[in-house]
């Protein structure tokens, strides 16, 4: 049922992942899922640049890169962690969303639709038992130099993938009375 697995839904982080690929086929099933988020206009700005292999040690070395140029005082934990998470994934996928160039609708709506094609990708994942994470760090403004991205084109994120050993934890959120108000 569709309500037991969004709440299933868990944030499972590089670290978490074990050494185990994921086939190409599912990474496919993912994308397609991504496809069928719903968008104003039909625009469909979700982009996506799929990332095994020697991309995923490239793209380490170019933020470890980026962030020891943009920042002040580099943290040696932190370089790591931009060097070493890359090369924990099965895959990555970099989230990236195409403005309408004629801006037929509001820019927010095309960043919803985007993001609801991420939930799309989050949600298979769970069902196909892939651990997966949404990080957007600061450095994703800089990503034009390091992928080809047309014009309006613009990073948000990385969806790390992977297989663990690990359970995911309960979560629990705040009754949602909490958080409506009933209009009669």
């Amino acid at each position: 049922m569709i309500f037991d697995l969004i709440k299933k839904r868990r944030s499972v982080f590089p670290v978490q992942y074990n050494d185990r690929s994921i086939a190409k086929g599912d990474i496919e099933k993912i994308l397609e899922a991504a496809n069928w988020a719903p968008n104003h206009k039909k625009t469909e700005p979700w982009r996506f640049k799929v990332l095994t292999g020697d991309a995923k040690v490239k793209l380490g070395d170019f933020l470890s890169k980026k962030y020891e140029e943009t920042e002040t005082k580099p943290k040696q934990i932190k370089i790591k962690k931009l060097q070493e998470n890359p090369k924990k994934a099965a895959a990555i996928i970099a989230i990236c969303m195409q403005r309408d160039p004629n801006e037929s609708l509001p820019e927010w709506e095309e960043l919803a639709a985007t993001a609801m094609a991420v939930q799309n990708m989050w949600l298979c994942c769970t069902e196909l038992g892939i651990g997966s994470y949404w990080s957007s760090p600061g450095l994703i403004k800089h990503m034009d130099a390091f992928f080809e991205m047309n014009e309006g084109e613009k990073c948000l994120g990385f969806f790390y993938m992977g297989y663990s050993d690990e359970t995911p934890m309960e979560a629990a959120r705040r009754p949602i009375e909490e958080k409506v108000v009933w209009m009669d």
